[in-house]
């Protein structure tokens, strides 16, 4: 079977190799996965350049996320369960990007029939950083204003849909122009440009004042850092939350903490795998439940923008990186008769 991996940490151009390996034999507690998709999400990217929160053992497979169908267990009354049932594969460890996978059966769920196969690859990692961010954490009252960076991302735009359906309002921003058109034609009411590579942030801090006028700015989310995320500091209002999640600018936040002083604001980081940890089975059982309505009914689905075999991964990271790809570009294995299952 083939698998992806990489030997050192580097641009994933140049360090990840297709190779040949032995099928993994599901141990106790693990089922065996035959893969069928695997986006490129730029945390597996991050991943591969050794700048993640947590560094794997290397030779390491890239792959948190994914679909595929369950063929073997290694014994356990959940694995003999899932057996032959179409999967969501969250993977921690081994990497997803591979033609078959032996993964803990606590880190698979059952995926809906009524999902596509590019809905179910795409299921977890963004409509749920979406939806917990905004439902769960921040908790949002229709009304108010959600400020987000990094908007045009697939999460931006899940998350400029849960305003349409929630009632709150989002002010975006993005680095590049053709990305405020893309918004907008969204639905999305208020976009900033700012590229934080050359614009000075008085210019974001000036829009966002602008638009917000005197109304309390009380809840912001940023996957960026840098000079972004630390002009957010200085516009939020009384009592308000700032959630990180990422880090695209490898520049840190720079602020005076009087900023934080005066309001009484706050600073969170947001992992969702350490906040799948602390949730009941009874939690993630109603939460997955939520996700597939709301990818079914469109405001959390995913854009695919392309689709390439194992054998393609240089093409494939390329694409996923390639500026001005709005979508989500997918890994595809074929499915036991030989085909490729993508709809």
């Amino acid at each position: 079977m083939r698998v992806i991996r990489f030997e050192q940490f580097g641009e994933p151009a140049d360090v990840l190799k297709v190779c040949e390996s032995e099928e993994p034999v599901a141990r106790a507690g693990e089922v065996l996965v035959r893969m069928l998709a695997s986006p490129v999400n730029p945390s597996d990217l991050l991943n591969i350049r050794g700048g993640y929160s947590t560094r794997p053992a290397l030779p390491a497979v890239p792959g948190f996320e994914g679909v595929g169908i369950v063929e073997a267990s290694g014994g356990g009354l959940r694995g003999s369960i899932l057996k032959g049932k179409r999967v969501v594969v969250l993977n921690r460890q081994t990497g997803n990007w591979a033609d078959k996978v032996a993964v803990s059966s606590q880190f698979v769920i059952p995926v809906s029939g009524k999902l596509t196969v590019d809905q179910a690859a795409t299921f977890f990692v963004n409509p749920a950083t979406a939806y917990v961010l905004v439902k769960q954490v921040l908790k949002i009252p229709a009304g108010e204003w959600l400020i987000q960076t990094a908007a045009a991302s697939a999460v931006g735009r899940m998350i400029i849909r849960l305003g349409q359906l929630e009632g709150f309002k989002t002010l975006n921003v993005v680095r590049r122009q053709e990305q405020a058109a893309e918004l907008k034609a969204l639905g999305a009411q208020h976009v900033i440009v700012f590229n934080s590579a050359h614009d000075d942030e008085r210019i974001l801090i000036d829009q966002i004042r602008k638009l917000t006028g005197k109304q309390n700015l009380r809840y912001a989310i940023d996957p960026v850092g840098g000079k972004t995320a630390s002009a957010l500091v200085k516009v939020l209002g009384e009592r308000s939350r700032l959630i990180v999640f990422g880090s695209l600018d490898d520049a840190p936040l720079n602020f005076f903490s009087r900023d934080l002083i005066r309001t009484g604001a706050s600073i969170e980081g947001f992992w969702l795998a350490r906040h799948m940890e602390r949730l009941s089975l009874p939690a993630k059982i109603r939460l997955v439940s939520k996700l597939t309505g709301l990818i079914r009914q469109g405001v959390l689905s995913t854009e695919i923008s392309a689709r390439y075999p194992l054998d393609q991964i240089v093409e494939a990271v390329g694409e996923a990186e390639r500026q001005g790809t709005s979508g989500k570009v997918l890994l595809t294995m074929p499915a036991a008769d030989g085909s490729t299952p993508h709809d």
